[in-house]
This record gives C-alpha cells, sequence and structure tokens, in this order.
C-alpha cells in the first residue's frame, strides 16, 4: 500500500474540481485501500481523493450502520441524485486539523456510485452518514466546509484558520 498524507489547508489542490474516474483498475483499487488505512491512521471518518493529492472523484468512509466501526464504503463517481430537510452538524475537517463549526446539511440524501467493483450502488442515508457523504462529496468539487457557513461566521472562521496556518 502507498503512504498517503494528508494535504492541510491552505493547499490549493483542495479547492480543485476532482475529475470522474474511466477506469477502475488495480492502481485505483491499491489508491482506495490506502485511503481507508490513512483515514484510520488519521482518527478520521471520510477522506477524498483530493485530500491525498490526487484529483479523482473518489472517496471512502465509515459505515455508520457497522456499530464494530469496522467497515468502509468506497464511492466512485458519487452523485447526489435527491435530498430533503435541512440538519445543523458540527463539522471538522482532516485537511483543517484542530478546527470545527456548525453548518447546515441536507437531513437525508440519496447518492448513487459505483463500488470497487463497478457496480453501480444507491445509497439512502441520513444521520451522520448522510453528513459525512455531503462533507466528502463537496471535497470533490473542491469545496472545504467554511464554504458552507454563513458569510459573517465564514470570514472569521477563515480569519482564525489563516492565521494558524500561515
Amino acid at each position: 500500500m502507498q503512504n498517503l498524507s494528508v494535504r492541510i489547508f491552505p493547499d490549493p489542490i483542495l479547492q480543485k474540481q476532482s475529475k470522474e474516474v474511466d477506469n477502475i483498475d488495480e492502481k485505483i483499487v491499491k489508491l482506495t485501500k490506502s485511503m481507508i488505512e490513512t483515514m484510520k491512521d488519521s482518527d478520521g471518518v471520510g477522506l477524498s481523493a483530493p485530500q491525498v493529492g490526487i484529483l479523482k472523484r473518489i472517496f471512502v468512509c465509515r459505515d455508520f450502520s457497522d456499530e464494530d466501526k469496522e467497515t468502509f464504503l468506497i464511492l466512485i463517481n458519487p452523485t447526489i441524485i435527491d435530498y430533503q430537510g435541512r440538519v445543523e452538524s458540527k463539522e471538522g475537517c482532516l485537511s483543517i486539523p484542530g478546527f470545527y463549526e456548525y453548518i447546515y446539511r441536507y437531513e437525508k440524501i440519496n447518492m448513487k456510485a459505483l463500488d470497487i467493483n463497478g457496480e453501480e450502488q444507491n445509497f439512502h442515508s441520513d444521520g451522520q452518514q448522510s453528513i459525512v457523504f455531503q462533507h466528502e462529496f463537496d471535497h470533490l468539487n473542491g469545496i472545504l466546509f467554511p464554504e458552507r457557513m454563513t458569510q459573517i461566521k465564514k470570514e472569521i472562521f477563515l480569519k482564525r484558520i489563516n492565521k494558524a496556518f500561515k
């Protein structure tokens, strides 16, 4: 497995759009395994490919339906197909370590994605799973969670993190 390191804000790759995966080959399989290990080693619950410097539409995350916390999901080329409700969640990010803030997300989402075998999967999620899916999906579009804050909260938050990461 490759040794991956999490990119930290303000690394410019974190604000770039990821490209779709055309072929799920051995390289992609190895990448997803390494991403899961990196996420676990970092005590994270989700990790996107851009966070490890790879602009591919892939993310991995914990499967919150597994109470033992040992099952992980791999989503390739994910798309949100439906959403409903609104919920406030306190979020942090492995790429902005030590900073947390409340933001709004959809309460429930339906997402489709390819699994590691290239099979299309549909995910109907709510609660923490829905929030993690949305957070990681944002990364694939170059969006960090402070972008989801109100303008005034975002300005204050960005001043704090810019000062901390200089």
